[in-house]
């Protein structure tokens, strides 16, 4: 069978990168553009960095900012309706994954008006157009949406994440500028970056890892590894760092898929509202030791981006160990919680170990799996 790698089609990096969206909109034709950014966004000045430069250049735009942290049926068929109101030709995307996956199902629906039930995006929806033409900016360094097929969507009323993969969503053009990352305070720097560094672990281990997509995971463990440090502590080198690595990542898993970490995380944001990169971040060494049977020797190359010295004289049982304590260490140092205590109630077990089975990134885990061994996942984390 063959592999299949998609990526954006343009995509620029580094401080000042913004100015890049004025001569792409303008070289494009495009007429009027349907800004999405989240709230915080645009009442702390961080949207105004892009739309300040649409002024200037003359060129229309309508604001939609109807979009909560895990963004709700709701929220999409809001941003539909107001899309439609605009007469907007193409999208720009400014901030985390909410913003983004957001602005990715408006754009898909636009395109695919029999997709109008967003519940029907949910796995990997055959729709037939390319959505709406989407510039993705991100403002956090973790979730790398701006180069992936996939977004989520919270069904409110079941208390669960839709994850929709699907090759016509992804942006036509990333704009990856560390200055629009440089207001992120430390918590979230750290937990999306956290969630970067799932991104690459996971794909890298994953059942349809291969040798491209291993390429792309083993640089992006070693710039975040590198870099996240360096980011929560606001250093321009470290935020630069993260920028990079964040998309690197995602330009591998996006094409590969992921496994229980994500289908464990998700459950958590969709009934306890947890920020997705916080939840990765606990349960990624927890899961790493389960999957370590079935991931051969790649643990050590794991160890050895995360920049453990010696690896290539350690048994297997040491360098996996090595590599699990080397991300428990990140974790601890940017200042993640190592446990799941003062987020889940014990009683919803098995409602999340439910949902983790059913999620579709868990068929991607390189290990086979249970509801039944995933409940014992989250009880040991109690």
């Amino acid at each position: 069978m063959a592999n299949r790698f998609i990526l954006n089609e343009t995509s620029y990096h580094g401080a000042g990168a913004i100015q890049a969206i004025v001569t792409e909109a303008q070289g494009r034709g495009f007429k009027k553009a349907f800004v999405c950014s989240d709230p915080d966004l645009v009442k702390f000045g961080v949207t105004a960095k892009v739309t300040d430069l649409l002024d200037a250049a003359g060129l229309a735009y309508e604001l939609y900012s109807d979009i909560k942290p895990n963004p709700t049926i709701e929220n999409v068929q809001n941003g539909v309706a107001a899309f439609k109101a605009a007469e907007a030709d193409y999208i720009i995307a400014i901030g985390g994954g909410s913003s983004m996956d957001t602005a990715k199902a408006v754009g898909i629906i636009i395109t695919n008006p029999e997709y109008a039930d967003v519940r029907s995006l949910e796995g990997v929806a055959p729709t037939k157009n390319p959505c709406v033409p989407i510039i993705a900016v991100p403002t956090t360094a973790g979730t790398a949406a701006e180069v992936t097929i996939n977004y989520v969507i919270t069904d409110v009323e079941k208390n669960r994440k839709m994850v929709c993969v699907d090759p016509h969503d992804i942006p036509v053009i990333a704009i990856v500028d560390p200055d629009m990352m440089s207001t992120m305070p430390k918590g979230l720097t750290a937990a999306t970056g956290m969630d970067a560094l799932t991104h690459a672990i996971e794909g890298y281990i994953t059942a349809g890892a291969w040798e491209l997509s291993d390429m792309f995971h083993i640089k992006a463990i070693e710039i975040i590894a590198k870099s996240l440090r360096g980011a929560v502590a606001n250093t321009p080198e470290g935020r630069e760092g993260m920028a990079l690595g964040q998309y690197v990542a995602g330009m591998g898993f996006s094409n590969v898929g992921l496994g229980i970490v994500h289908s464990m995380a998700h459950p958590l944001g969709a009934l306890y509202d947890t920020p997705h990169g916080v939840a990765n971040a606990i349960i990624l060494p927890t899961v790493m030791e389960y999957n370590a049977p079935a991931t051969g020797e790649k643990y050590r190359e794991i160890a050895r981006a995360m920049g453990v010295q010696g690896v290539d004289n350690m048994t297997q049982e040491e360098y996996r160990k090595a590599a699990i304590d080397a991300v428990k260490q990140l974790s601890t140092d940017v200042g993640i919680p190592a446990d799941l205590k003062d987020i889940v109630k014990a009683e919803d077990v098995p409602f999340l170990a439910q949902s983790a089975f059913d999620d579709a990134c868990r068929p991607g885990n390189p290990r086979a799996t249970s509801v039944e061994e995933i409940t014992e996942l989250y009880m040991s984390l109690l």
